[in-house]
């Protein structure tokens, strides 16, 4: 079977475009999973950000292999900062999706490589503690911590 000659160019392009969606989520901040006994609560959102780029040397043309740098640099403590002090928080995990700059790269071609459009989702969650709440101590571990203290009970 023989194909057209659009589609033994748009086939491999599409394949490329599939391999690398996955690789356009990355996380700048993921704790390991804790378990705390204080959590109060649970905070998390998204939201819609622009993390364009334009190049540090912009040259039209030249401007393609010039580092770029970005024009509103995502700092994940602004997003945490939404749920309480960072010394409250526990579980932390700040994701950016930069799906949907595949499609807006057009906007590097245009400029010849001196301005990238790229349109993000940024996503956090993170738990809340409470640290007025002590951890939850088993009973055995408090009345061996009692008894070794020297105190006693009057009964």
């Amino acid at each position: 079977m023989r194909l057209p000659n659009h589609a033994r160019f748009l086939l491999p392009l599409g394949l490329l475009a599939i391999a690398a969606l996955p690789g356009c989520t990355y996380s700048l901040v993921h704790d390991n999973p804790t378990p705390a006994a204080n959590i109060v609560a649970h905070c998390q959102g998204s939201e819609n950000i622009d993390d364009s780029s334009i190049a540090v040397f912009p040259i039209p043309a030249a401007a393609f292999v010039s580092p770029h740098t970005e024009l509103h640099p995502i700092q994940p403590e602004d997003y945490l900062n939404r749920c309480g002090p960072a010394t409250r928080l526990v579980n932390r995990d700040v994701t950016v999706d930069k799906t949907s700059c595949v499609p807006a790269s057009v906007t590097e071609i245009l400029t010849l490589g001196i301005w990238q459009w790229c349109p993000a989702t940024i996503s956090y969650t993170a738990d809340v503690i409470n640290p007025a709440i002590p951890p939850r101590v088993s009973s055995t571990t408090t009345e061996s911590t009692v008894a070794s203290s020297g105190w006693q009970s009057n009964r």
